[in-house]
């Protein structure tokens, strides 16, 4: 059975759409992620876009959205992956999720040469994260 998972930041244009991907590539039907936040910005950061491509992760018609849209949906899992997100009262999602944060450092701020590794140890981050606390077999 798939468990539904809610990826949750402030602006939905990089951590959250790259833990969606991630969560959906590497959870082998175990899970279908999608990720939302508290003020999107309405548009999915290109770095964010081109670290999957780097890394061979599809992320197929990503789109930065409102929390709003899924509340009262249920969900087995919500994921904060920002400490401002994590902080904030959520709107109700059925289910009774159980909650994870995940602090990552928001590469939306790099800019020039160094974006693409800001993006990229981000995404490492993520995925040692996946790895670690969804995929890991239980003891």
């Amino acid at each position: 059975m798939t468990e539904p998972v809610l990826v949750l930041c402030t602006g939905n244009s990089c951590r959250s759409i790259m833990a969606e991907a991630l969560i959906n590539a590497l959870g082998g039907g175990r899970y279908h992620a999608v990720s939302a936040g508290s003020r999107p910005t309405g548009t999915v950061h290109p770095e964010a876009l081109a670290a999957l491509a780097r890394a061979g992760m599809p992320c197929p018609a990503p789109s930065s959205k409102s929390w709003d849209r899924f509340a009262g949906q249920p969900f087995a899992l919500v994921i904060t992956v920002c400490d401002h997100a994590a902080g904030e009262v959520c709107p109700y999602f059925a289910g009774s999720p159980r909650r994870l944060h995940w602090s990552i450092p928001d590469p939306a701020q790099a800019t020039g040469p160094e974006a693409p590794a800001v993006f990229d140890a981000a995404l490492r981050l993520l995925r040692q994260h996946i790895a670690t606390e969804l995929l890991a077999p239980a003891d």
